[in-house]
């Protein structure tokens, strides 16, 4: 009998915790779509200084409901040279506020109505065509699951006040607040989800299996446990992602030693608050939670610099990340001297064409080593080419309002052009890496003759790239006209490869799905030519 009662209650706290962590993802999905997938462009504009950092991760945060996934984007965009390191700092500060709100949701007991939740999210999800009301439907769902889950967590928990070794440990952990933030620490590394070992905590203490003094320690260690998920975001990362992974860390060590020294007045101030406010114990740890990270952030805020000293000595090193965001595009030139706006668009579509040859030479890597060191670069960098595009493509519409020159208008127009094609050569070497992926996933081999041409082919056409942006630098007509040759080479080339490879298919030499990437990989490379050349004849029209 004793034996049955275990494994229901391990049943039903595992299965709880399962529930639990699937509605809040759903509902972190389901905001994440209404909100647009505007989350990374949030984070990139609105961090010009760790104050404006600490709001933007609030808001990320309160939007897909995870502190941790916010700290994941963070660590990306630090990595692609998006954003730096002090920025970064007040992103995760923000963070750790917005990951509260998990906490004060919880708080509003409406556990008895999770089913009823629960089914209303699951007619609004199939009973409703309009994408609106599925985001909707999604962020109900998932309300109700995170609440039915807490239910089940809560009932398989309550048995666990006939067992003395429990007793022992949480007495344990109020004579030793360490003890406890050691296991909340343990705890959320393994779940990876504060949100979710939070929600334990508040129904541990709702159902008086643990009080406020062990209580407290624990909701310190579920705060540090859930840097885990950046730690491991920022392996095989660059120096200055890991360092953003550290100051997460950090910050949460040095927010835990300063409460684990204030705790008695911390413990007496909730209890204050909770009796004062008549708060039920949910929300009491969702207060103290709230209340934990906000003064972290107030006390650590005005440190930024120093914290971005000690983990630039923790972890040294030169970070080889280029600089991805716009440099150039100084909008006070605009009005003062178009003339210099021209040229400072110019310098930036120079940087965005030398961001599409790097990605060619990343693609064409990963195209023949598999490795997706390779393709990640690649992908980071057609990822700033888009962001380049849209900041250059503003910048000349806003400069086309002035007053230009009949010869600045004409570079004017072909800026635009060149930029267009720019962005398209990304488009056409993201086509090739998600060909090179197929063809790893379903094992398809393509034969020696059929890869040496390929390369011979990416590297022709990596050729005829850097010579039309080194034309478009240097308004060289010589370049211009050999970049013309060299297209009708790309040409020549891709007729030659069709038929070859019929040829093969013919002689059973290779398999359908091989020659449909392969094909697909030279119709990509060609178009690719194609942009280039458009970039060369703009310089032959210009002149």
């Amino acid at each position: 009998m004793v034996e049955l009662d275990i494994q229901q209650m391990i049943f039903e706290f595992l299965g709880g915790l399962g529930i639990f962590l699937y509605g809040i993802k759903t509902m972190g999905d389901g905001l994440q779509k209404s909100a647009g997938d505007r989350l990374r462009d949030l984070l990139d504009r609105f961090t010009t200084n760790p104050v404006m950092g600490v709001f933007a991760g609030m808001l990320v945060t309160i939007l897909i409901q995870s502190s941790s996934a916010t700290t994941v984007i963070t660590v990306g965009l630090v990595s692609a040279g998006f954003m730096t390191l002090r920025q970064a700092i007040g992103v995760i500060m923000g963070a750790n506020i917005g990951t509260t709100v998990t906490a004060f949701i919880i708080g509003i007991d409406v556990g008895a109505y999770a089913l009823p939740i629960i089914a209303l999210g699951a007619i609004l999800l199939f009973f409703f065509k309009s994408q609106k009301i599925h985001n909707i439907g999604q962020i109900v769902f998932g309300f109700g699951a995170l609440f039915y889950g807490l239910e089940l967590m809560s009932g398989g928990m309550k048995p666990l006040r006939t067992l003395e070794a429990f007793h022992e440990l949480t007495l344990n952990m109020s004579e030793n607040p360490i003890l406890g933030v050691i296991v909340g620490t343990v705890f959320t590394v393994i779940v990876q989800s504060s949100s979710a070992t939070i929600g334990i905590l508040q129904g541990l203490f709702s159902e008086q299996l643990i009080d406020i003094h062990a209580a407290l320690p624990v909701l310190f260690g579920d705060n540090i446990g859930t840097t885990i998920t950046a730690v491991l975001a920022s392996i095989g990362a660059s120096v200055a992602a890991k360092r953003a992974a550290a100051v997460h860390v950090l910050f949460n060590l040095i927010g835990t030693t300063i409460f684990l020294i204030l705790l008695k007045p911390f413990t007496l101030l909730i209890e204050f608050i909770q009796s004062a406010m008549g708060l039920n114990p949910e929300m009491t740890i969702a207060f103290a939670h709230g209340i934990f990270n906000a003064s972290n952030t107030i006390i650590q805020l005005p440190f930024v610099a120093v914290l971005a000293i000690i983990v630039t000595k923790l972890i040294p090193g030169e970070d080889a990340v280029m600089e991805y965001k716009a440099k150039h595009l100084d909008p006070v030139f605009i009005q003062q001297s178009p003339s210099i706006a021209l040229g400072q668009a110019k310098e930036e579509v120079l940087r965005m064409g030398q961001f599409a040859i790097r990605g060619l030479d990343e693609t064409c890597e990963f195209l023949k080593t598999k490795n997706t060191k390779h393709s990640s670069n690649a992908m980071q960098l057609e990822d700033a080419i888009n962001n380049l595009d849209r900041k250059i493509t503003d910048y000349l519409i806003e400069l086309s309002t002035s007053s230009l020159s009949a010869h600045e208008s004409e570079e004017h127009t072909m800026l635009m052009d060149t930029v267009r094609d720019i962005e398209r050569i990304g488009d056409h070497y993201e086509n090739i890496i998600e060909l090179a992926e197929y063809q790893q996933a379903n094992k398809v081999q393509i034969s020696e003759n059929a890869s040496a041409d390929l390369e011979e082919m990416f590297k022709l056409t990596i050729s005829t790239v850097k010579e039309s942006i080194h034309a478009l630098d240097h308004k060289d007509r010589i370049a211009a006209l050999d970049v013309v040759k060299k297209e009708e080479a790309i040409d020549k080339m891709e007729r030659k490869l069709r038929k070859q490879h019929i040829l093969r298919l013919n002689e059973g030499l290779c398999s359908a799905q091989a020659g449909i990437v392969y094909v697909d990989i030279v119709s990509n490379l060609e178009r690719i030519g194609d942009h280039a050349v458009n970039i060369a004849e703009a310089i032959l029209g210009e002149e």
